[in-house]
C-alpha cells in the first residue's frame, strides 16, 4: 500500500470536506514568497507548505532524496525517480499526520515551512524542456472531421492505429493567472478567398490534461507500456489556446503552428499517478486491435471530472462544458510507448498533453469549435450574451477532480484572461 493514500489518515492541518487537496493528495507546484523567494511546495487545503524550507530544516534527511533538491524547480527530483518521488510524498504525509507531534508542535518551524495562498504567487514549478500534444480524444477526431472532411469517414486513416501527436512550442507554457494576448497572422478572407494578416478571430479554448514526465531511457531505447507509469510523474490541468483561423491556412500538410504556439497554459499544481490510484478504470476497446508495442495490460485510464467555465469581463461565469479523463481513446502508457518507440529520448520534466477531451454527448465538448459547430450555434452565458468563440476579456477556467466514496482528489483550476 502507498503510505499516503491511507484514507483513514487525517491531517492537524485543517480543510474542508470539500477540499481538492486533502492529506491524501499531496500534489507538488511551487510559489514565489513576497519576499521574492521561491520554494518548491505542496499544498493541504488551503495551506501551501513550502519543500524548500522542510528540506533546510532536516525533514526529509531520513529518505531517500538527494542534498539540494527543492531549490530552483522540480526538475531535480524528476530526476531521481518514482522510488524517490513515492518516498517523499510518504513522507509529508506522515509529517503532517495529526498523530504526529513532530512539526505540529514546533510553531517556530510551521511559520517558516507553512503559508496562506493570499501571501504568496503560484509559479511554474518545472522547467519544461519538451512540449508534445496527442490528438487522442475519438469524440473530438470525431467531430472533427464531420465538420471539415466526409462524415461517413471522420478518422483519418492512421488514427485507430497510433496515437496522433505533434511537437508543441514549450517556451510558450505559462502558468495559471497569465493573460493570454490574442494572436495575429494569416488567415483566408471571406469576401476574398485570399490569405490576409489579421488578429485571430476565431480564439478557441481546448480541454486537456498533461503529464510530466521523468528521466527516461537514453536515445536509441525505447519506454514500453508496461514500465511506463514508472516514467510518468503526475497530471495536470491544460488549456491548449488555439486560434482556428489561423490555423486553418496553415496546418496542411505539417500541422499547427503559429495557431498553437502563442500560448498553452497549465495548472500550479501537479497531482502524482500515485495519488490518482484508486481512480484507475478500463478505457474504450480499441479496434482494430493495435500493434504489439501498443498493448497493455489492466486498467490504465482515469476517471478525472473536468469542467469549463467562461467569466465574461469578472463577471459570474458561465459553465459551457463537463468532460471526463475517461474518454481518452490512447492512454498515456500507449502515448509514451509510441513516442518512445523509435528511439526518442524523454527527459525529466518533458509535458506531454492529451490533446482536446471530448466525450459522446455535446454537454461533454472539450472546445468552442465543437460546442459552436465551427461558429453555426450560439453558446449562452448567464450575463445573457453568447459566444461562438471567445472574446478579449473572457476568462477560461478549467477544473478538475477525481472523487470516490473515500476521498476526492482535486486539481485546484487553470484560469487565463484573453487580452488585445
Amino acid at each position: 500500500m502507498i503510505k499516503a493514500n491511507d484514507i483513514n489518515r487525517k491531517s492537524w492541518i485543517k480543510y474542508n470536506k470539500d477540499s481538492d487537496f486533502p492529506i491524501q493528495n499531496i500534489p507538488f507546484g511551487a510559489f514565489k514568497s513576497h519576499s521574492g523567494q521561491i520554494h518548491m511546495a505542496t499544498i493541504i487545503g488551503d495551506t501551501v507548505i513550502s519543500l524548500t524550507k522542510l528540506e533546510e530544516l532536516g525533514y526529509f534527511k531520513n529518505t531517500s532524496l538527494l542534498p539540494n533538491t527543492f531549490n530552483k524547480n522540480l526538475n531535480k527530483f524528476l530526476k531521481q525517480g518514482k522510488a524517490t518521488w513515492r518516498d517523499i510524498r510518504d513522507q509529508i504525509a506522515i509529517l503532517f499526520d495529526i498523530r504526529n507531534p513532530e512539526l505540529q508542535k514546533d510553531q517556530q518551524h510551521q511559520k517558516l515551512i507553512l503559508f496562506e495562498l493570499k501571501n504568496i504567487a503560484l509559479i511554474k514549478s518545472v522547467n519544461i524542456g519538451d512540449y508534445t500534444d496527442f490528438y487522442s480524444s475519438k469524440d473530438h477526431a470525431t467531430n472533427v472531421g464531420k465538420m471539415f472532411r466526409d462524415p461517413e469517414n471522420a478518422l483519418l486513416p492512421n488514427w485507430l492505429h497510433i496515437p496522433v501527436g505533434y511537437h508543441g512550442r514549450s517556451s510558450s507554457i505559462v502558468v495559471s493567472g497569465t493573460d493570454i494576448k490574442r494572436p495575429s497572422g494569416q488567415v483566408i478572407d471571406k469576401l476574398t478567398n485570399k490569405p490576409i494578416f489579421s488578429q485571430s478571430k476565431l480564439l478557441d479554448f481546448e480541454l486537456e490534461m498533461a503529464f510530466i514526465t521523468g528521466e527516461g531511457k537514453p536515445l536509441g531505447q525505447s519506454i514500453s507500456t508496461d514500465e511506463a507509469e514508472n516514467y510518468i510523474f503526475g497530471l495536470c490541468l491544460f488549456n491548449d489556446w488555439s486560434a482556428r483561423d489561423i490555423q486553418k491556412f496553415e496546418y496542411v500538410p505539417l500541422g499547427p503552428f503559429l495557431g498553437k504556439s502563442f500560448a498553452s497554459s497549465i495548472s500550479p499544481w501537479i497531482v502524482t499517478l500515485d495519488a490518482l490510484e484508486s481512480f484507475k478504470i478500463n478505457g474504450e476497446k480499441q479496434e482494430p486491435e493495435v500493434s504489439s508495442y501498443l498493448k497493455f495490460s489492466g486498467p490504465k485510464q482515469y476517471d478525472i471530472h473536468l469542467d469549463v467555465l467562461i467569466q465574461p469581463n469578472d463577471e459570474s461565469p458561465t459553465k459551457v462544458t463537463s468532460s471526463n479523463f475517461k474518454y481518452m481513446y490512447w492512454n498515456m502508457c500507449q502515448q509514451l510507448a509510441h513516442h518512445t518507440i523509435n528511439g526518442c529520448n524523454i527527459k525529466a520534466g518533458d509535458l506531454m498533453a492529451s490533446g482536446t477531451i471530448s466525450g459522446p454527448e455535446k454537454k461533454e465538448f472539450g472546445s468552442m469549435l465543437e460546442l459552436s459547430w465551427a461558429g453555426t450555434q450560439s453558446i449562452s452565458l448567464k450575463n445573457g450574451e453568447t459566444r461562438k468563440f471567445l472574446l478579449n476579456n473572457d476568462s477560461v477556467i478549467m477544473q478538475g477532480y477525481a472523487k470516490n466514496k473515500d476521498v476526492r482528489i482535486g486539481f485546484g483550476e487553470v484560469k487565463n484572461r484573453l487580452i488585445d
